[in-house]
């Protein structure tokens, strides 16, 4: 089931998680599963209303790797009715996400929860949604619907793991595989292709080989898939901790949604600074940046017009275009498609290790303190991702941020709204009002950076005068 993607700028609070439940006394599934308090809750609800209910999919699968787990869900016998009911017994609110396939959103202390009845998904004609769904009856029924073996367990404090199709051997494995025949799984909802490639990148699995060539062979169904579910598929994907290996494992599933990776791929670099292709330098850059959307699309978009200008003479301008068309293709947010070009035009502009350097940088980004900080990310990785004997201009990167810090504590002016003088100024001295007036200010601004001005108003007013 798809989740709204999580912001990585704000966080829910986190889950109360009950001591390790399970045992091989105990359980048959022989197994121990840090659970959230609200989830052991929300089974005892289901089970005091006469029902059955498992924690499945995710939430099992990343307890069972230690993992975090922000999302429960929980497969129950109740139709979605009773247990709504049941819910609101016991004080919860619910909310009727997805009741026409069964699921329930049930919430406490603002702890979300979705509760599905146990179902078997009819034929998918959308290439989405089941066009009907009807019930199961056990859980190991309601499990054969799942796209792959590791999503594919149940799991219950008292009676254990149930895992019909190996993913527990999986995830020991670090394998993703398909629940039962891979082109049927596919051809039922496309975007589990993305899905695959996906949790290749969070969790540093390799595909199986059978769901591999499935997925490649399958990839023309993304075409169904609205640009929303595969933008976020593919932001999941660019900042997960193994993005350098799956992104060079999956790269011919992702030229679907991304065309523009082909070229990358075999495009050698002959030159002093590099070892490695385009692409695979530039899977090194996006892995060793923070996994933060802004700078990870900023590091796989970098160096993507490469391929098109001779000796990669002008390739920030053309990765920047390319940049653009890609998030106006895809739904990218408003914020992303206005900071992420910026940072990939500027992103080989030398900024020597000095504060007027930083001042001059700062100023041709708008005096954006964050984009300054997330251009030196930018610089270490793609140092770190060239030749060895590259790696010691990573550290010009941390000697940018300490003189961005000396900048910002010396209230140093670096745009030209820090001027003690502003335009009206300037065309009080007579000035026309138009581009001279920036051109006077800009002039100012320079000079107050050069250290030949100070930042007062009569000297500034002087030095505008003989710019006139």
């Amino acid at each position: 089931m798809a989740h709204a993607p999580r912001n990585p700028n704000t966080s829910r609070r986190p889950f109360q998680f009950a001591e390790p439940v399970g045992n091989a006394a105990t359980c048959p599934g022989a197994v121990s599963v840090p659970l959230p308090l609200v989830a052991l809750d929300a089974l005892h609800i289901i089970e005091e209303a006469g029902g059955e209910a498992w924690c499945v999919g995710g939430c099992v699968r990343d307890a069972l790797l230690g993992r975090a787990v922000h999302d429960v869900d929980i497969a129950s016998s109740l139709p979605w009715q009773r247990a709504q009911e049941a819910f609101r017994a016991a004080g919860w609110s619910t909310v009727e996400t997805g009741v026409a396939h069964g699921t329930l959103t049930v919430v406490r202390d603002g702890e979300p929860l979705e509760i599905t009845t146990y179902r078997c998904d009819g034929a998918y004609s959308d290439g989405r949604h089941p066009d009907a769904v009807t019930a199961a009856a056990t859980i190991e029924e309601d499990l054969q619907r799942r796209d792959f073996t590791i999503n594919a367990l149940a799991f219950h404090p008292a009676r254990g793991l149930i895992d019909p199709f190996g993913g527990a051997a999986d995830l020991e494995a670090g394998v993703i595989r398909c629940v039962g025949e891979p082109m049927e799984r596919f051809a039922e909802d496309a975007l589990r292709i993305l899905r695959a490639c996906r949790f290749a990148s969070q969790l540093g699995f390799t595909i199986e080989p059978a769901t591999f060539d499935a997925m490649v062979a399958s990839k023309n169904l993304l075409r169904k898939v609205s640009g929303e579910r595969v933008y976020r598929e593919l932001e999941r994907f660019v900042c997960g901790d193994a993005v350098h290996d799956a992104l060079l494992s999956c790269v011919d599933v992702l030229t679907f949604v991304l065309p523009e990776l082909a070229a990358m791929k075999g495009c050698p670099q002959v030159t002093p600074y590099h070892i490695y292709d385009v692409l695979e330098h530039t899977a090194w850059v996006v892995q060793r940046k923070p996994p933060v959307p802004l700078v990870r699309w900023a590091a796989l978009f970098h160096d993507m017009g490469k391929p098109a200008v001779e000796h990669f003479y002008g390739h920030p301008w053309v990765s920047e275009q390319m940049a653009e068309g890609i998030m106006h293709r895809l739904p990218f947010p408003a914020h992303l498609r206005r900071d992420v070009p910026v940072l990939v035009r500027v992103h080989d502009d030398v900024v020597p290790a000095n504060e007027r350097a930083v001042r001059r940088a700062l100023g041709r980004l708008g005096g954006r303190t964050d984009l300054f900080e997330a251009l030196c990310d930018l610089k270490r990785a793609d140092a770190l991702g060239q030749a060895p004997h590259c790696a010691p201009r990573a550290e010009l990167a941390g000697e940018l941020r300490r003189l961005l810090g000396a900048v910002l504590e010396a209230e140093a002016a670096f745009t030209v709204k820090q001027l003690a003088i502003g335009g009206h100024d300037v065309m009080a001295l007579g000035v026309p009002a138009g581009p001279e007036v920036g051109r006077v200010l800009d002039a100012c601004l320079d000079a107050v950076i050069d250290g030949a001005v100070a930042n007062e108003r009569e000297a500034l007013l002087a030095f505008a005068r003989e710019q006139m």
